[in-house]
């Protein structure tokens, strides 16, 4: 349990850079083969076959030529381990044995965290002590394994929870921040969970953040969550997630159901890449996270009326972010943690691995909805359909086209589904221009020459790769374009005089094509005539070896 109320310093995080070996730290989590004066691997942050994983030990950075991922050792461990910063450099600083200085910082989070960690180790004690919670769990076919491993609990009656607050001198406000108490009519202090089986809820970085709860004394509310606190958003969390990730990156699959039994008994058989939402539907705030696993994704839900709706607002939201997988409905009435009990595994594996895609789900939901046998509802159901299928990319709407037509019985020709907005948000591919991207890399490795080159040449100057360039003005060195740029072997790296007379040449061609815009300029003939004979002063003093004192700016 991390007790530092502290900020880690910052020359601290430096000395331990130059502490690190990328190599090694990369090498503990992947096989890295040599190549040429680097080494290289398949990338763990998207599928590939043809290694295109980048680690420069001149450089300590690493870069993905595939899917863009780059940085140092902090950033890897960060994005393989799903950790924020601060965790990552700890967890370096530990794994090299490497001293960290930290400095003072706000209480208030340590200590939010310090109450949600001791009230848990409170649950946990009382669920040892109540006959009932335990002969629920056990009737529900919970192990005493799984029960170890998820830390549940049980929260006895109000006053002994009360009790325990002030014993441990717990503030009404720090209770209130967390979301563990609130108040009657007569603004009293009650708990929020009571005669309830507890579920801790830890972040995506393994810290508690709060509980969910479900009652043994049959209240009318069967599961209850934490309420929204500075620690905890149930929108960005999934149930089992700490438990559950380093098996989803192994198999590049997540299950998402929508219990916590559910996860409890699918990890109790196997299935160890369950999760499940918060008490509510999956939303765009899980997306980041989900996009970050890049892994096939699975939604397990009841088959009932509020499980399809589920189900179908998951996949449009997931087929339109362009997410693979599929939905399994369940028999009306039953659910994975009932399959479990019962001792369908194989019936179980034969759901997850024969999913009805997102797309397809979608299409069928819609078309569910209507007479199709009617005309005018079959027209209706069309609209619908169109209109989802426009948010797709043109390829999927394209090979979607004959599933439709076959789902309404209609001609595949009245499937009409061009789309402008889909077209132009299709990315476009930017050529190169190699004499930019050569200036750019020696900037990159030669920093000292950055004043040097501006004292010549504005960065209007730039046509295709400005943008690269204004990063590496901004000093963001570890930004994943010039890491790739400064990977690449393609790219030439100069020395100084090299610099200086590239920075010629690509003068001439930028005086050349403000010569070319001027001709065409509708100005008078002696204006025109005084601004071409400038610029070819400037050419002219440029090609016999002599460098203007102005730097060069677009007109």
């Amino acid at each position: 349990m991390c007790q530092k109320l502290v900020m880690i310093d910052k020359n601290s995080i430096e000395d331990l850079k130059n502490r690190l070996d990328i190599v090694d730290v990369i090498g503990n989590y992947l096989e890295l083969k040599k190549s040429g004066a680097n080494f290289k691997t398949t990338c763990p942050f998207h599928s590939e076959k043809t290694p295109s994983f980048v680690v420069s030990p001149s450089k300590q950075i690493y870069h993905c030529f595939g899917c863009g991922a780059g940085g140092d050792s902090i950033k890897f461990v960060m994005e393989y381990e799903k950790l924020s910063y601060p965790e990552a450099v700890e967890k370096l600083a530990q794994t090299y044995n490497f001293p960290l200085k930290y400095r003072e910082k706000s209480q208030t989070k340590q200590k939010n965290r310090k109450i949600l960690e001791e009230l848990n180790l409170f649950f946990r004690r009382n669920l040892e002590k109540h006959k009932k919670a335990k002969e629920y769990l056990k009737e529900r076919g919970v192990s005493e394994a799984i029960i170890e491993k998820f830390e549940i609990g049980y929260a006895p009656s109000n006053h002994l929870i009360i009790d325990f607050f002030k014993n441990n001198f717990y503030s009404i406000d720090e209770l209130k921040e967390v979301g563990v108490v609130a108040f009657n009519e007569n603004n009293e202090a009650y708990s929020r969970f009571i005669e309830r089986i507890t579920f801790p809820i830890f972040s995506n970085s393994n810290r508690i953040v709060g509980f969910g709860g479900r009652t043994i004394s049959n209240h009318p509310a069967k599961y209850i969550n934490s309420p929204s606190t500075p620690l905890f958003n149930k929108s960005k969390l999934l149930y089992g997630f700490t438990k559950a990730k380093e098996s989803i990156y192994r198999e590049r699959e997540i299950i998402i159901t929508e219990g916590y039994l559910d996860v409890l008994m699918l990890h109790q058989v196997g299935f160890t890449n369950a999760v499940a939402t918060l008490g509510t539907a999956l939303t765009k705030e899980h997306i980041p996270l989900l996009r970050k696993i890049d892994a096939k994704i699975i939604l397990a839900y009841d088959g009932d009326r509020a499980g399809r709706e589920a189900g179908f607002k998951a996949s449009l939201l997931l087929s339109q972010k362009g997410f693979r997988g599929g939905v399994v409905l369940f028999p009306k009435g039953v659910d994975p943690a009932d399959m479990v009990k019962n001792r369908e595994i194989n019936q179980l594996k034969s759901l997850f691995s024969d999913v009805k895609p997102f797309i397809e789900f979608c299409l069928e939901e819609i078309a569910n909805r209507y007479n199709i046998k009617n005309p005018l509802e079959k027209e209706e159901a069309l609209k619908e359909i169109k209109n989802y299928l426009k948010t797709l990319t043109p390829i999927l709407q394209e090979e979607y086209k004959g599933f439709v037509a076959s789902l309404l019985n209609i001609n595949q020709n009245l499937i009409k589904t061009n789309n402008r907005k889909n077209q132009l948000e299709e990315r476009e591919i930017k050529s190169e221009d190699m004499a930019e991207l050569s200036i750019i890399k020696t900037l990159i490795n030669k920093p000292n020459l950055i004043d040097t080159f501006l004292n010549i040449l504005d960065i209007k100057a730039f046509q295709k790769h400005r943008e690269e360039l204004e990063i590496l003005l901004r000093e963001e060195f570890d930004n994943p374009l010039l890491v790739g740029i400064s990977l690449r072997n393609d790219i030439k790296e100069y020395n100084e005089e090299e610099l200086m007379a590239q920075i010629k040449f690509f003068l001439i061609k930028c005086y050349n094509n403000e010569l070319k815009e001027i001709r065409a300029k509708n100005i008078s003939f002696k204006e025109k005539i005084f601004e071409i004979r400038k610029i070819q002063n400037r050419i002219n003093k440029l090609e016999k070896g002599e460098l203007l004192n102005e730097s060069f700016s677009p007109l």
